[in-house]
């Protein structure tokens, strides 16, 4: 008997039951905890202590009641920097830029970049939407669960209604004024794009991008526009997070799609493909038809011998020695012939696959022919994996796989950051 920590006796006959019903009963442990911790939590909130993480500018203090805000007077210095510099008409492109510039710590110790400022005003997220800092505290607003698959946790989407929010004012956790949170909400409102908008984007989906690599920072490669790729680090930290670069798209997406059409499309690599499949197969095909000739060779003399004992019964009558060796003749004989079966079943099976290969080869044309689909994009990142960048005098190349490799993809431009960014 093997019985686990909880009395599950695994080697039970009604294990398949027990373990549903330990399953259901600790999935309603667990939404009985999650609703337990939530009204812990409130409490907490409604005897004026703070539920959750650290908001950047301030520091959490710790006591045997709970954990409360306190400002960090060099963080506040740098959120009201934050504010004003964005009432007064800087984008959050420009103020990262300065921030990572003066090295300040973003709050998670990195470099800063655009979203840690704008995050998502319907949400509340993003120093820019923090009421926290007019001393508006509002708890249970979000809801987090966390990824069976990763174990990170993630925010839904959705809010919760707002009824369910718990909205209090504590005064000692202010760092801006009224006037200054009402300049920014005034801009938010009528200057999104240089506010730098949360909301889907305008640019075509590509192929390459997020593949590609910086050769400055090694960091993605993404369309910052319709024209070119560039480096994500680069567009939403600033050029002292990285001085970044930029390639032509379409130049880029045809060079390295045409490296994959040569290489995987041809008729010469489908030849090539053919002859790995068979050579994969080619020892254990050798060696079932050697089997398959052995059998047959060996039923034959097997069915002659049965003919054989079968006569003799007929003539000399039952004799025990006789039906002992037909019955051994016609076992063997029933083993060989379902040796056979299993032979002609891996002659099928490499018919199958070499089919199957084909068929995946036509898939592959019609993806990389086609626009820049999900699928397409599966597949260039399936054969190809990550692609590195680097400059070499006045051009670009590209690796990948065998660093070996390299393409050029296009020649160098001597294009403005501005004006790559307006495109």
């Amino acid at each position: 008997m093997h019985l686990q920590s909880n009395s599950y006796d695994s080697t039970s006959s009604s294990r398949k039951v027990q373990r549903a019903v330990r399953g259901l009963v600790n999935e309603l442990y667990i939404d009985d905890l999650r609703c337990k911790t939530l009204r812990g939590q409130t409490g907490q909130v409604e005897r004026g202590f703070v539920a959750g993480g650290k908001s950047y500018g301030y520091d959490i203090v710790k006591t045997d009641a709970g954990s409360d805000y306190v400002v960090s007077e060099e963080q506040a210095h740098w959120v009201q920097f934050i504010f004003e510099k964005f009432a007064a008409g800087w984008s959050t492109f420009q103020i990262c830029d300065e921030l990572n510039r003066l090295n300040v710590p973003s709050p998670r110790n990195s470099t800063w970049m655009r979203s840690a400022l704008y995050g998502s005003p319907r949400k509340g997220s993003g120093i820019l939407n923090n009421s926290t800092y007019i001393g508006i505290y509002i708890w249970n607003r979000s809801q987090w669960i966390k990824d069976p698959d990763t174990g990170v946790r993630v925010r839904v989407q959705q809010d919760r209604p707002q009824d369910e929010w718990k909205t209090v004012k504590r005064d000692h956790y202010r760092i801006i004024s009224d006037e200054l949170w009402s300049a920014v909400r005034a801009r938010m409102g009528a200057d999104r794009l240089n506010a730098g908008t949360s909301g889907k984007g305008g640019f075509p989906k590509s192929l390459f991008g997020g593949l590609l690599r910086c050769p400055k920072c090694g960091g993605a490669m993404v369309s910052v526009n319709r024209r070119y790729y560039g480096c994500v680090t680069r567009k939403e930290r600033g050029a002292h997070a990285c001085e970044g670069m930029h390639i032509f798209r379409e130049q880029t997406d045809e060079r390295l799609l045409n490296v994959l059409r040569q290489e995987l499309c041809s008729d010469e690599a489908q030849a090539d493909i053919d002859s790995a499949v068979r050579r994969f197969f080619a020892a254990e095909l050798l060696g079932a038809q050697e089997t398959e000739k052995q059998a047959k060779d060996k039923i034959e003399s097997l069915t002659r011998e049965i003919g054989n004992l079968t006569q003799a019964l007929a003539e000399i009558g039952i004799s025990a020695a006789i039906i002992e060796r037909l019955e051994q003749s016609e076992a063997e004989r029933e083993k060989l012939t379902q040796l056979l079966a299993r032979t002609k079943g891996r002659r099928d099976l490499f018919t199958e696959v070499s089919q199957r290969v084909r068929q995946k080869t036509l898939e592959l044309k019609e993806a990389l022919t086609g626009d820049a689909t999900n699928e397409a994009k599966r597949i260039i990142a399936t054969l190809m994996g990550p692609i590195g960048i680097e400059q070499k005098e006045d051009a670009y190349f590209a690796s990948y796989n065998d660093i070996s490799k390299r393409l050029l993809v296009c020649a160098a431009e001597n294009v403005s950051y501005e004006k790559w960014l307006r495109g």
